[in-house]
């Protein structure tokens, strides 16, 4: 899959449910049942599952790695803005697509 540029957090959740058929909240459940969600596990670590599991590229892998260390909240800097990475709100919506609230 080619690497999305100037993507928000939210669509890349959304092109990764969309190439798995799972969504954002189940793949971080996977996660933290092979432990990738405890302190000190290093983002490489989660990247190469979500690779060689999902086939996801780096970027997605990336951003759904945050998702599973950090929490759904994201930085607020960049909500509301007009750049390329904008999103609606610092708060993600893990459970999928078709039940995400409208505007």
């Amino acid at each position: 899959m080619k690497q999305a540029v100037g993507m928000s957090f939210q669509a890349y959740l959304d092109a990764i449910e969309n190439r798995t058929g799972k969504t954002p909240r189940v793949l971080v459940q996977e996660a933290e049942q092979r432990g990738y969600g405890e302190a000190g596990v290093k983002a490489g670590v989660i990247v190469d599952w979500l690779k060689n599991d999902y086939g996801l590229g780096r970027g997605h892998a990336m951003a759904l790695a945050h998702v599973i260390r950090n929490g759904p909240r994201i930085s607020a800097k960049h909500v509301g803005s007009t750049g390329a990475h904008r999103d609606d709100s610092d708060l993600l919506w893990l459970d999928g697509q078709a039940t995400r609230p409208g505007p």
